[in-house]
């Protein structure tokens, strides 16, 4: 089999079960999954552009607040990492940068073409939804070497896909730093550090309503990943540990073992506060309570529809949690055929002052919006 056929027929596997993974989910897992609460992140401008380098001793870096350390995907019911890992988020009028530390003691990487499925290396990962409608988005994959994967997501997995593995991140910049030496089991490293730049001219593309470069107090949805294999060394080299499954380990987690779930990814607040300055305190996305209620029945008509086979526009029959959201009717009014629905809220009150009452909407593919 041709090496560019053999990747794209793992990718595929790998896409059919997570999506499997995805929809074998039960109420207790849903009310675990609900009840996590996205990590924020204030991003402040930089007042020059960064070098990207993968040095993070530029004087903006070195003023960029850290996230949180990363923990488990699943959150707090799994063990802590064993290694730590945080990052920083900078912006511009022409780069979204993105600088992340990984704490290792054995730094290594095989992979070196382009495009490769970068996370069979212990990787860094990026995720990116510009508009928080859970569709059209971006994933970028690197490891230790600086191989890049870069995806885009019509939907997700869970959802029928597709990824589009041929897309690429045009005028991305990429850069790592090993602090120790890379596949050289003799001694013990430090870890790595990545340091990327994101294009907005390429990120506004799926922007939709969004601004990009963002404007003052906007938010969007992000989240990172760093995927973790255990190793032995054999005969001078490191290899995985027979019939051990990778680590995952998240900015915010997202309550199951599934990157794809972008409702569950952090929420970032980007200001034109230059960093260095003290920044404003992160305020709740406006249209995020409505999308999370949304997201309670969007989750009940997949278990519905696992048991009966179709879904229902009766709404006592989703068994939702008592929910009680300020400024929208509830419950939602749903419309529903065997193999699609569409959930609808509106607004009660005037959020943007425009003398409008909008509506926010869901439908079968997980897509949400406000008309």
């Amino acid at each position: 089999m041709k090496p560019l056929l053999r990747r794209a027929c793992l990718a595929s596997t790998l896409s059919v079960a997570l999506a499997a993974a995805a929809m074998a989910q039960t109420a207790d897992q849903l009310d675990w999954v609900e009840g996590i609460t996205p990590k924020t992140y204030v991003a402040c401008r930089t007042p020059t552009p960064l070098q990207i380098d993968g040095h993070l001793d530029e004087t903006a870096w070195s003023q960029a607040a850290w996230t949180d350390l990363f923990v488990d995907i699943e959150g707090a019911i799994r063990p802590e990492p064993r290694f730590e890992t945080r990052a920083k988020m900078l912006w511009d009028d022409q780069f979204f940068y993105v600088a992340a530390e990984l704490r290792e003691p054995h730094v290594w990487g095989t992979l070196t073409q382009r495009d490769t499925v970068i996370f069979l290396d212990n990787d860094f990962e990026v995720f990116i939804d510009p508009d928080g409608d859970t569709h059209q988005y971006y994933e970028f994959e690197m490891n230790a070497r600086d191989t890049e994967w870069d995806l885009f997501l019509v939907k997700p997995y869970r959802d029928g896909g597709p990824a589009m593995n041929s897309w690429q991140i045009l005028g991305l910049r990429t850069a790592v730093t090993v602090q120790g030496t890379i596949n050289y089991p003799a001694d013990i490293d430090t870890g790595w550090t990545v340091e990327l730049a994101f294009p907005w001219s390429v990120l506004r593309e799926c922007a939709g309503k969004q601004a990009a470069p963002p404007r003052d107090g906007d938010h969007w949805r992000v989240n990172f990943s760093r995927v973790e294999w255990q190793t032995r060394v054999e005969d001078g080299r490191y290899a995985k540990l027979p019939g051990k499954r990778e680590d995952n380990w998240v900015w915010s987690p997202q309550g199951l073992v599934n990157m794809h779930m972008p409702e569950q990814w952090g929420v970032v607040q980007f200001t034109t506060t230059p960093v260095g300055s003290p920044a404003p305190a992160a305020v709740a996305d406006p249209g995020d309570e409505a999308r999370r209620a949304l997201r309670r029945v969007y989750y009940r008509q997949s278990l519905f529809r696992q048991a009966h086979g179709h879904y229902t526009a009766a709404v006592d029959s989703l068994g939702l949690p008592g929910i009680k959201l300020t400024g929208y009717t509830w419950p939602p009014r749903v419309q529903a055929t065997e193999h699609a629905y569409e959930a609808t809220i509106a607004e009660t009150r005037d959020r943007d002052g425009n003398g409008r009452l909008d509506r926010w909407i869901i439908r079968q593919d997980s897509r949400v919006w406000r008309e």
